[in-house]
Parts: C-alpha cells; sequence; structure tokens
C-alpha cells in the first residue's frame, strides 16, 4: 500500500469516525434547558458549508462516491445541531408570561 493510500485511508477513517463524534453534542443540545446558549449557529454551518463543499468535489473531481458519503454525513449531523439550537432558542423565547389580576 502506497503512501497516498495509506493517507487516504486514515482521512476517511476519521471523517468516519467523526460523524459519530458529533453525537455527544447532539445529546447536550437535546438536553439543554437553557435555550443552547454556549452553542455558535454560525459555526456549525460554517462546518455544514465546508462539508458540502468536500461532498461537491469528492463527486465532481474524484467520482469518489464513498467519500462523498462520509461528508453529506458529516454535514448532516452539522445541521442537525444548527436545527436543534435554534429549536432550542426558540422554545426559550416563548416562555409565558406571568398574568397579574389587579
Amino acid at each position: 500500500m502506497s503512501a497516498a493510500e495509506v493517507a487516504l485511508l486514515l482521512f476517511s477513517a476519521c471523517n468516519l469516525v467523526r460523524v459519530l463524534a458529533y453525537l455527544p453534542q447532539i445529546f447536550t443540545i437535546a438536553a439543554d434547558a437553557t435555550g443552547a446558549k454556549a452553542v455558535s449557529c454560525t459555526t456549525w454551518s460554517l462546518f455544514a458549508v465546508s462539508h458540502l463543499s468536500t461532498v461537491a468535489y469528492a463527486l465532481a473531481a474524484l467520482q469518489d462516491t464513498a467519500m462523498a458519503a462520509i461528508f453529506s454525513g458529516n454535514a448532516l449531523a452539522c445541521l442537525v445541531i444548527v436545527g436543534l439550537t435554534l429549536w432550542k432558542v426558540s422554545r426559550t423565547r416563548r416562555k409565558p408570561r406571568a398574568v397579574y389580576n389587579l
């Protein structure tokens, strides 16, 4: 196996495992009762766009559907984090106001 093949194998393996590494962040956001204030939607959106550009490159330049699938999973996980965060933020902003009977 050549050095380039080993590098590609390691690159692919790390990015495949990285799809699973998003789960703790997703579970933390899901359990957060304060609106996930510490999560940056801008950062996670940028990660998603970066992964989607890699999908486009893998398909257009390399014709590598396996690589495209791996990065599609990464992009999807990032978008789940953004969506869940936005949902949590919207839920905390809609807290019912106290009604005072005078």
